[in-house]
């Protein structure tokens, strides 16, 4: 496993990007994040990080598969560095903003999927 860790809460607006059809994404945080951003952010427990992501490979969020489909110039070492990048779930092969991992699944990720203790993992 190249990546792990597990949702330890979220703020009030984090979640309605999902519902955008136009946005469709989330953004992740250590639960350490600068409270400022808190609102904004799935946050989550410093990760297990044992090897960079990279294109092909599948992320689980919240039991729901997503290959990695491009990365952003910055997504990996704010991932590294702060558990923090966006997980846009438009899939497509260029990256929406440096900081943004694209992502494309079969079945989407819905807010109730999102619960304290699911996990984030790449394989």
């Amino acid at each position: 496993m190249k990546f792990y860790c597990e949702v330890t809460s979220w703020g009030e607006e984090s979640l309605l990007f999902l519902d955008d059809p136009n946005a469709n994404f989330i953004i992740v945080f250590n639960d350490n994040a600068p409270v400022e951003l808190t609102d904004f952010s799935v946050l989550h427990t410093p990760a297990n990080y044992n090897e960079d992501p990279a294109v092909g490979d599948t992320m689980m969020i919240c039991d729901k598969a997503f290959t990695i489909t491009a990365i952003g110039d910055e997504a990996l070492h704010t991932l590294r560095e702060l558990g923090h990048c966006t997980f846009s779930f438009k899939g497509g092969d260029t990256p929406e903003r440096p900081g943004c991992i694209m992502l494309q699944g079969d079945v989407p990720l819905a807010k109730d999927d999102v619960k304290i203790g699911s996990t984030i993992e790449v394989h």
